[in-house]
């Protein structure tokens, strides 16, 4: 049995001040979920936060530890929060997909989630999974060493959340509606921003944006997170270069690098050296969008790092170095140069597999209803897919139907290859292709299996990069490429010696990666791209990890308050 030990609770008095190392202990957070007044671009409108807070208040715990969130929806719709990288051993039922593992909290109701730390160290988030509530409906997660245990790298002077956002001017849950109702893609956002500020290139918002002062000579620990819905984002400091230390909550090799890539969902830890002149530098971050013809926020957020000191700061700061837009060889020199660090996780990568799964990953399109009018590409709906499914979710979770023996709310066969075999990155396809099947169907696997998974872009309808997040387990991201996978040649090439563990994979635009995990944790987990339209039209399927014999090998009895469907 697992036993309450400590709630680490940090209190955000002024925004995103800077984090000391240690915090304050409580039993229980409490989570109210209710509409807020905030004002971005010059114009004031209502958002949904999470204790008034935009982005919302940080989680602090140690590794290990096992916290208690109380949620209560004071909000005027249905909502539910996700723990994003945190596996929650045995315990899908508070892990928080809206008709995956619960039904939502409906507004006047509450539910106590259990968050249970297991391996984790680093940063991760949390954020709705409802909708688009993600939006405004987010904030960090930090999980300390255990007590008496250190970084495995010089402890920094201080450290500071930097969550990456995307602001729309118009009400974030008319856009969801509006782009489902039509068919066609949804409006881009306005403004991208740094804790909740758009920065000092939007003049109505200038005099607030994000700003944090530091000492010459000193290091600070930068806990970055991505919270945009679309965008995968470069990031640099003007003069200075960063060391990424940790990625998605497990730490990686040193990697010293002038700028980052961040992927919606996921997360980097990165320390940055004070040892420039004393001035003011901006930080900033942009869009890396690889689609043609895809529409994207092609605007830049900043932030303000100050030094401390007595001296007149330049008037105008230069902004860094960013790679263009469109440069995927920047971004994927990026990931390709993350490692692992197998002294700090001495547990090999799994090297006996017995469960191979091949997917493609598409956009899609589907025929418009008789009597409507669509704004997909010819007149069609636009729709997402894994292996040629595209997810319709139930009335009734996926996790008590599985639990309960509960009929016709998913089933099985999921295809573990894909269905149509040609060339998936061709330049062009035939239009039958472009139609998926719909349906919800899942992913069964024995405990203790040794999967490997590979995610296959294709060019239907147009490649793109694609971000793909499993719940419930970090996996070793032992390869990646350009073009069709080759399941003769490409294995030969992986890295199984020091992959990073990541929650979270960016595959390449008409490219492909490969991922291996141990099936050692029961219960139901989605499987999802984190571009938030790709989610929407059906980009996700499900996996349900059959228990194992012994009594730690088996899913926890569900919380007496789940939420009613």
């Amino acid at each position: 049995m697992l036993f309450l030990k400590t709630v680490i609770f940090l209190q955000i008095l002024c925004g995103f001040c800077f984090i000391g190392l240690h915090s304050k202990i409580q039993h229980d957070y409490n989570f109210v979920v209710k509409e807020a007044q905030y004002t971005r671009l010059c114009s004031t409108k209502s958002i949904l936060t999470v204790n008034g807070k935009f982005p919302g208040p940080v989680i602090s715990a140690h590794q290990g530890d096992t916290v208690y969130v109380n949620v209560y929806n004071k909000g005027q719709h249905n909502i539910t929060i996700h723990w994003h990288g945190v596996k929650q051993p045995r315990n899908p039922w508070t892990d928080g997909p809206e008709y995956i593992t619960q039904c939502p909290i409906r507004p006047g109701e509450k539910f106590r989630q259990k968050i249970i730390f297991s391996t984790e160290e680093g940063t991760l988030w949390w954020h709705a999974h409802s909708d688009w509530s993600r939006a405004t409906a987010h904030g960090a997660i930090i999980i300390y060493p255990k007590e008496n245990r250190a970084y495995p790298f010089p402890k920094p002077h201080a450290e500071v959340p930097i969550i990456f956002g995307e602001w729309w001017k118009q009400d974030v849950r008319k856009v969801f509606t509006e782009f489902l109702t039509t068919g066609g893609g949804p409006n881009n956002s306005d403004a991208l921003t740094i804790n909740g500020q758009p920065g000092d290139l939007f003049s109505c918002s200038k005099s607030e944006t994000f700003k944090f002062n530091v000492d010459q000579g000193k290091t600070y620990l930068l806990r970055i997170v991505n919270a945009a819905m679309n965008l995968i984002l470069f990031f640099s400091v003007s003069k200075h270069n960063v060391t990424v230390v940790g990625a998605d909550g497990f730490y990686t090799k040193p990697l010293t690098t002038d700028y980052i890539v961040i992927s919606p969902g996921q997360t980097i830890d990165a320390l940055l050296y004070a040892n420039q002149e004393p001035n003011h530098y901006y930080m900033a971050a942009r869009a890396y969008s690889s689609g043609t013809a895809v529409p994207f926020d092609n605007t830049t957020t900043t932030a303000i790092l100050q030094y401390n000191g007595n001296y007149t700061p330049i008037s105008s700061p230069p902004l860094p170095y960013l790679p263009y837009y469109n440069d995927t060889q920047a971004a994927f020199n990026f990931f390709g140069s993350l490692r692992g660090l197998p002294n700090k996780y001495p547990k090999t990568v799994p090297l006996n597999v017995t469960t191979h799964i091949e997917t493609t990953i598409s956009v899609n399109t589907l025929p418009c209803p008789e009597g409507h009018s669509c704004a997909g590409p010819n007149g069609t709906r636009f729709a997402a897919s894994i292996n040629n499914i595209s997810f319709v979710a139930p009335s009734i979770d996926i996790l008590e139907a599985y639990h309960y023996h509960i009929k016709r709310v998913y089933s099985k066969g999921f295809p573990t290859f894909p269905p149509f075999l040609f060339n998936f990155t061709a330049e062009y396809l035939p239009l039958e292709l472009q139609i998926p099947k719909q349906g919800t169907k899942v992913i069964v696997l024995n405990y203790g299996s040794v999967v490997e998974l590979v995610f296959q872009g294709t060019n239907l309808v147009g490649g793109i990069d694609h971000p793909m997040h499993i719940h419930g387990f970090n996996f070793y991201v032992v390869g990646f490429g350009y073009g069709n996978f080759d399941k003769e040649k490409d294995p030969m090439k992986y890295n199984l010696i020091d992959p990073p563990l990541k929650n979270t994979v960016v595959v390449p635009k008409n490219g492909w990666a490969a991922i291996r995990f141990r099936a050692t944790n029961p219960g139901v987990w989605l499987m999802h791209c984190h571009l938030e339209r790709h989610l929407s039209w059906g980009m996700e399927t499900v996996f349900i990890v059959k228990n194992g014999k012994g009594s730690n090998e088996t899913l926890l009895p569900p919380p007496p308050d789940m939420p009613r469907c």
